[in-house]
């Protein structure tokens, strides 16, 4: 295998490295994701969101704009440098005193407290336990709330993507809706009852 294709090809030890993730998260981004369109409709003022592997930020920032003063965003990754990289960047975009950097483990997204929103977007792929993920997601998640899943076409293929919405049904949720984003594979899930 070509030493390129390898480093893009998932394996089950593969998480994202903080200097790809340059890559997708610069402001040419906003013309094929722009936040305010895709997780908007999900948030209002005041709301404790998540995000998580938020990565350098890209969601976590315009989240906690969407939240306002009142809000919270939880925003959780495995690698510190993405968070360090994230903190600065929230203290530009003046909204850091809104977002608690916390850093999960393996096997564990170390959110403690309810939450009304969770966004996992393009990293459920690259999770060890995914019907533990779900299990954990459902557990913070408020009565009524609602998580929006996503995943790269061009990395995830629908069988994988239906087999993982299986897991997360598994762990008590429903699928609401199945949104277009762009280059994407998505589905909005909510906690039943």
């Amino acid at each position: 295998m070509k030493p390129l294709q390898s480093l893009f090809l998932r394996n089950e030890k593969h998480v994202c490295p903080w200097w790809l993730a340059w890559t997708f998260d610069n402001p040419l981004r906003r013309m094929i994701h722009k936040p305010e369109a895709i997780v908007g409709p999900y948030l209002h003022e005041g709301m404790t969101v998540a995000d998580i592997g938020c990565g350098m930020g890209y969601f976590s920032i315009a989240m906690a704009k969407m939240v306002g003063e009142r809000g919270t965003v939880i925003a959780v990754d495995l690698q510190q440098k993405m968070l360090d990289l994230m903190q600065t960047r929230a203290g530009k975009a003046g909204v850091a005193d809104r977002i608690h950097f916390l850093r999960a483990s393996e096997d564990d997204i170390s959110i403690k407290e309810p939450v009304d929103f969770v966004l996992v977007f393009w990293m459920a792929h690259e999770v060890k336990d995914i019907p533990k993920f779900f299990g954990q997601i459902y557990s913070i998640l408020h009565k009524g709330g609602k998580v929006l899943y996503a995943e790269p076409r061009m990395h995830v293929a629908n069988r994988r993507f239906q087999e993982i919405l299986g897991h997360a049904r598994q762990a008590g949720f429903q699928i609401n809706d199945a949104p277009l984003i762009r280059l994407s594979r998505a589905a909005v899930l909510s906690k039943k009852g």
